[in-house]
């Protein structure tokens, strides 16, 4: 593995901004200081560029396996470092469902060839699997997923004992989908007595609504806190539901955590008329004061993570009626240049994109030297040019779907370089090595 020496960035990193340079080898942050002259493979003159920890996405859908004509792992995870996210978590959704540990250790299997970034895998959680979920290994699994409301992939689990049993002997972090199933069905029935086969896009956050999201998360918490559960909440789409989350204690002693994602916090349901199906998600994006809110709920700690809920389709699929249209969209590989967008609209500052994007994903789920830019941590790190223009089009689309919710759209800043356990992997627009990622650890004593 090269040795890189990178001189001059502008590091973000622990709610502190200051220049300095960095000495990679083998893998890990060997030395920061204000000037080092050590010998490298590779030197990044990183004179005005910013230096940030590689995001650590808790949640993304990479479609592999059986799903792979929409996304695989290979391409999403390219995209993945592109947009300067070094890390990521995969949801059980696939095909076959992630239902057992057998099926969960094939997953790594390929991630470890096909992976360019570091990786970590959900154990899949059905109404008739809870002997399977308890042989979780706490130390080399990220968590255990629940649908408790249903979405892509049936994998809804709605027998109230099976959640009293998950909740009470979890032997690691739970992350759920909150959205309760028989409101949105009782809400379809209504839309379709009242429209028949014309239900349209601005629906959809009626049918999958408010009151949908905050009764399952609600019922979700009052789980947790009966049995001193680890919950972790995730892409929070209504400002009601903010109000479940507590900002009173540190994060590492927190046992509720929760997560925003990308779309809830940049589109609302104004855009659906430019949209449409484009932007169709569970749980959906509703107003434009749940989009506030959340932001809000991020900027004073009641939420814990920003992330992407990244889960391509195909153009086709949704190109299709509403009805029809598959929810879900691609976002990972220009997750950061959004937020930076935010930025640069004075709405959240560098150093809390850092803790929300890294700090606080390492800390929720307890990653193994991870998430910061220490000395002795693993060299996951990504350069920004904060004032160079970037305009998403199809031809710079890395996602296997080949679209994106963002094209068209001009971003102010750029990612420069982006570097995973050690290996530099893009720069300047460029793939530029194929060394695979790891698999991640967890410190759960």
């Amino acid at each position: 593995m090269p040795s890189i020496l990178i001189k001059s960035a502008t590091i973000v990193n622990e709610g502190t901004i200051s220049t300095a340079d960095l000495y990679l080898n083998n893998g890990i942050i060997e030395m920061i200081s204000n000037e080092i002259n050590h010998p490298a493979d590779i030197v990044i003159n990183a004179e005005g560029l910013y230096l940030f920890p590689g995001l650590i996405d808790d949640q993304v859908h990479f479609r592999e396996p059986g799903l792979t004509y929409k996304a695989d792992i290979w391409h999403e995870s390219r995209a993945a470092v592109a947009g300067g996210t070094t890390s990521f978590m995969e949801m059980p959704n696939t095909i076959p469902n992630t239902l057992t540990q057998d099926l969960l250790e094939e997953k790594y299997s390929i991630a470890a060839k096909n992976s360019i970034a570091n990786y970590s895998f959900f154990m899949g959680a059905a109404n008739d699997n809870l002997e399977e979920v308890l042989k979780t290994n706490p130390v080399n699994v990220c968590g255990i997923k629940v649908f408790m409301g249903s979405s892509t992939g049936n994998m809804l689990v709605d027998s109230e004992q099976t959640l009293e049993n998950i909740f009470k002997n979890a032997p690691t972090l739970i992350a759920t989908h909150c959205e309760d199933e028989k409101t949105i069905r009782e809400n379809l029935v209504k839309y379709k007595q009242q429209y028949q086969d014309k239900l349209t896009i601005d629906m959809h956050p009626l049918i999958r609504s408010a009151e949908a999201c905050y009764k399952s998360s609600s019922h979700a918490v009052a789980l947790a806190e009966k049995y001193g559960t680890r919950l972790h909440i995730l892409h929070i789409s209504t400002a009601k539901e903010t109000e479940l989350f507590s900002n009173d204690i540190s994060l590492k002693n927190k046992k509720i955590t929760a997560e925003a994602c990308i779309h809830h916090l940049w589109f609302s349901d104004a855009d659906y008329k430019e949209k449409g199906n484009f932007i169709k998600w569970n749980p959906a994006v509703k107003t434009k004061k749940d989009r506030d809110g959340i932001l809000q709920a991020v900027l004073d700690g009641r939420i814990d993570v920003i992330a992407t809920d990244h889960a391509p389709h195909t153009f086709d699929e949704k190109s299709k009626p509403y009805a029809e249209a598959p929810s879900g969209g691609p976002l990972v590989q220009h997750a950061l240049q959004a937020l930076l967008d935010l930025y640069h609209e004075e709405k959240i500052t560098l150093e809390q994109i850092v803790e929300k994007t890294a700090h606080n994903t390492a800390i929720c789920f307890q990653v193994e030297n991870r998430g910061f830019i220490r000395e002795g941590f693993y060299a996951d790190l990504v350069l920004v040019d904060l004032n160079k223009p970037y305009t998403v089009d199809r031809s710079n689309i890395i996602s296997k779907c080949g679209w994106s919710p963002f094209e068209g759209h001009t971003f102010k800043s750029s990612i420069t370089h982006t570097i995973v356990s050690g290996n530099l992997v893009f720069e300047d627009g460029k793939l530029i090595d194929d060394k695979p990622g790891k698999r991640l650890l967890f410190d759960r004593n």
